[in-house]
């Protein structure tokens, strides 16, 4: 480990007085000294970072809003399924062309997944979010107690990635929760799973497309993703016990079990022994029941929801069309 040569990665303009005085509460003071003893700081130089840090009372404001109802799929679909939402895409791995087969080539993830999880994070990077994130992260490590841990947590992955990208940490910028990009990466999954895909020397899932694309191919690389496995199917559902449906987004049902519910035509060609997640949906025209395949799992380890995995298999799958109709012009 190595102590900062100078404050020039943190350090910008005249210093702003956060309404909160982050640098002179005590409890900021306490995890400075903290992260000071894990990761070789200086503690004067870190309480200087927290002389730029702003409280956000909009941060607290969008965190703490009563959660919106429950989603359909349905719903979901009209959100996320749209022309435009699969032209921008298809223009997207036009422009990305490379980028997109090299990830393919390297981590075995399709240039159709990756575009789509891009497009329904941030709508290819046009909506990435303006916060500055160590003010979206000391507002919630210190002013909202009921993730305070978790945020917590999230600010020294912060500061390290500064540090170790050589970055100001005021200029970083993200989503109310401190996400990042075009593939919205939280800062301890930056640290993780973050590829400087160009060699540039930096991994700018701000603004270049190419760390992105591969950081979001290496994050799915890293959670289990199959190369050329299939992700997940529609069958006949309808007379299967409910109890069978949703019951977790872990395959945690084998097949032999299922044909013997009465599934047996859309699961010939399976190991009996596989497992798998049977799901049930809301759709437009009724029940929908899909089978959840590993790769479907690993979709959901970007997102913990069986919506948002559906939503972007079901946009890669218009996008592979879109893409093919360009191709057949």
């Amino acid at each position: 480990m190595y102590r900062f040569l100078t404050l020039v990665f943190f350090l910008l303009t005249p210093l702003v007085t956060a309404s909160s005085d982050y640098a002179g509460r005590p409890e900021v003071q306490e995890f400075v000294r903290e992260l000071a003893e894990e990761g070789d700081f200086d503690e004067r130089e870190l309480l200087s970072i927290f002389k730029h840090a702003e409280y956000k009372q909009s941060i607290i404001d969008a965190i703490s809003r009563p959660a919106e109802k429950t989603l359909t799929w349905a719903e979901y679909q009209d959100i996320f399924l749209t022309d435009r939402r699969t032209s921008s895409g298809v223009a997207f791995m036009l422009e990305n062309r490379e980028a997109l087969e090299e990830a393919y080539r390297v981590y075995g993830v399709p240039p159709v997944i990756v575009t789509a999880i891009i497009g329904v994070e941030t709508m290819y990077g046009r909506i990435t979010g303006g916060y500055r994130v160590l003010d979206a992260l000391a507002t919630l490590s210190f002013d909202y107690p009921p993730r305070s841990r978790f945020f917590k947590g999230e600010l020294k992955q912060l500061i390290l990635l500064a540090r170790e990208e050589k970055q100001m940490i005021t200029d970083l910028k993200g989503s109310y929760a401190g996400a990042m990009g075009l593939g919205q990466f939280i800062p301890s999954s930056y640290r993780h799973y973050a590829v400087d895909f160009d060699g540039d020397g930096f991994r700018d899932i701000w603004n270049n497309p190419t760390d992105a694309i591969g950081s979001v191919a290496n994050y799915l690389s890293e959670h289990g993703w199959q190369r050329d496995a299939d992700i997940t199917f529609a069958v006949d559902g309808a007379r299967v016990p409910e109890d069978v449906f949703n019951v977790s987004l872990k395959p945690s049902k084998s097949i032999s079990e299922l044909e013997s519910l009465g599934m047996k035509a859309e699961l010939g060609m399976l190991d009996k022994d596989q497992q798998v997640s049977p799901m049930r949906f809301s759709g437009k025209m009724g029940d929908e029941f899909w089978i959840g395949l590993k790769n479907f799992y690993v979709i959901t380890r970007y997102n913990h929801s069986k919506l948002y995995a559906m939503a972007v298999f079901q946009l890669s799958e218009d996008l592979k069309k879109g893409s093919d109709a360009i191709v057949a012009r």
